[in-house]
Order: C-alpha cells, then sequence, then structure tokens
C-alpha cells in the first residue's frame, strides 16, 4: 500500500491469518515496512494489516 493513502479513508478487500476475506473501511494512519496501522472504522478500534494480505484498496467516497 502506497504512502498516498496516509490520513485517508480507503475500504480495502483483506485476508485474514485464517483465510478468511473480509472488507474493511479503514483510516490510514501510518505504513510502516510490511504493515499498514489504521483505525477500523466499522469496529472502531485501532488495527494493524499485513500490506501481504491486502488484496485490494479503493479509495472511500464518503466522510469518515
Amino acid at each position: 500500500m502506497p504512502d498516498k493513502y496516509v490520513g485517508m479513508v480507503v475500504t480495502i478487500i483483506y485476508c485474514d491469518r485464517s483465510g478468511r476475506i473480509t472488507q474493511r473501511r479503514i483510516r490510514v494512519d501510518a505504513v510502516q515496512g510490511e504493515r499498514v496501522k489504521a483505525f477500523d472504522l466499522e469496529k472502531r478500534a485501532p488495527r494493524v494489516f499485513r500490506i501481504a494480505h491486502i488484496l485490494a484498496v479503493m479509495p472511500d467516497q464518503r466522510t469518515a
């Protein structure tokens, strides 16, 4: 995930460690190495995502 998404709200398609594919709406706080630090807007909690497990990224048209 490029640094250009830092500070933006995006929708990601993510494959978790169990192999489940989920869609998440997140605010990207930082991209550090192989990880994305973000705030999950549906779960209302901070999360860390492995870049290798992010299958797709789309900028969100809604506001945070």
